[in-house]
């Protein structure tokens, strides 16, 4: 039975998202109804509060739109970052593995709220520092650079482990062909490895799509920010939150579920 609610949801994606929401609305009825009867979820779902926290601010991008926004910036270059530090990690030359080793390691040693704080605060004093200059970055740029910073670490180590899965046979076949290095690459390993990765690179994005939430910190008024923002002005902590903890639930689970559905796709066509 599961198995064939699964393989519809699996061809169906809107009806996937229609049965999230009314997931999330049927569980906080449930809780204000069952188990904690004193809530004030109506005081939440009125028709600004929801446009703040989907939409931010009139006339300005914010909220859960605005965490989207973070989140596929940094997404696509971490990605691409990511991919050109793997294979200088994976290279055999020095001069251009040992810049990608010392990057890498270092970013992976360090939590990415202080990548965050670090970013935001140290461009203004580097500015000075080498240009004479005050440069201002705004909170949202700042978040941007700093998960793709972050990011970009952990994507490389993907890429390699994908790299080194290729066996070295394929390596040699290709240069017997008379393929140089970038025709390789581009041809032959990575269309493979990046297969194999998928389960692993979606994984990564998805604690990426979470951890847009600690760019509050710096001020960005995203999805998180603004439930805080409400919540400082209605006093309803577990209503605001349930929702938010829900809301990122669905996304990232229907996140999960295409990342399974894209792998058995992939596996079926390789197996083709």
């Amino acid at each position: 039975m599961f198995r064939h609610i699964e393989n519809y949801f699996s061809k169906h994606k809107i009806q996937f998202f229609i049965f999230n929401t009314i997931l999330i609305v049927s569980i906080l009825k449930t809780i204000q109804v069952f188990i904690y009867p004193e809530t004030h979820f109506s005081e939440i779902f009125t028709k600004d509060n929801m446009r703040f926290l989907f939409f931010g601010r009139p006339g300005e991008i914010g909220g859960l739109a605005l965490t989207f926004v973070l989140a596929i910036v940094s997404i696509f270059l971490s990605f691409f970052i990511g991919s050109l530090l793997g294979i200088m990690r994976w290279s055999s030359v020095k001069i251009i593995k040992i810049p990608a080793v010392l990057y890498i390691e270092i970013i992976r040693s360090i939590p990415l709220l202080m990548v965050i704080f670090w970013v935001f605060f140290a461009i203004p004093v580097f500015s000075m520092m080498f240009f004479h200059t005050q440069a201002h970055v705004s909170p949202t740029v700042a978040a941007i650079i700093a998960f793709t910073i972050f990011t970009s670490a952990y994507v490389a180590e993907i890429i390699r482990s994908g790299i080194n899965s290729i066996p070295k046979g394929q390596f040699e076949a290709a240069k017997s062909l008379g393929m140089n290095s970038r025709q390789i690459f581009t041809l032959i390993i990575l269309p493979q490895a990046y297969r194999k990765m998928i389960p692993a690179l979606i994984s990564q994005f998805i604690s990426l799509f979470k951890d847009t939430s600690l760019a509050y910190t710096i001020g960005v008024i995203e999805f998180f920010r603004a439930a805080t923002i409400i919540n400082n002005r209605l006093y309803l902590s577990f209503e605001i939150f349930s929702f938010v903890a829900l809301v990122y639930f669905s996304i990232a689970f229907s996140m999960s579920k295409f990342s399974e559905h894209l792998e058995r796709k992939v596996e079926k066509q390789l197996n083709t």
